[in-house]
């Protein structure tokens, strides 16, 4: 009889960069809502802030597929 036994994979990694990504847009949603008028100050930092946005989200997407 053959028993194969599956190891769960921990789904840590998962909730960090979820969480990292929600704090994230909260901050941004705050930010954007208290200075509305200036943000974001520059061409510079709104690449700045869409690249950030992009590495969480595609971090938060790649260890929900490989914790899953």
């Amino acid at each position: 009889m053959l028993v194969i036994l599956a190891a769960e994979t921990s789904k840590a990694p998962f909730y960090v960069s979820g969480g990292l990504l929600a704090a994230y847009a909260i901050l941004l949603a705050g930010l954007g809502i208290t200075r509305h008028a200036t943000f974001p100050p520059s061409e510079g930092a709104a690449r700045g802030i869409i690249a950030v946005a992009l590495l969480l989200v595609v971090a938060s997407m790649a260890t929900a597929v490989l914790t899953a």
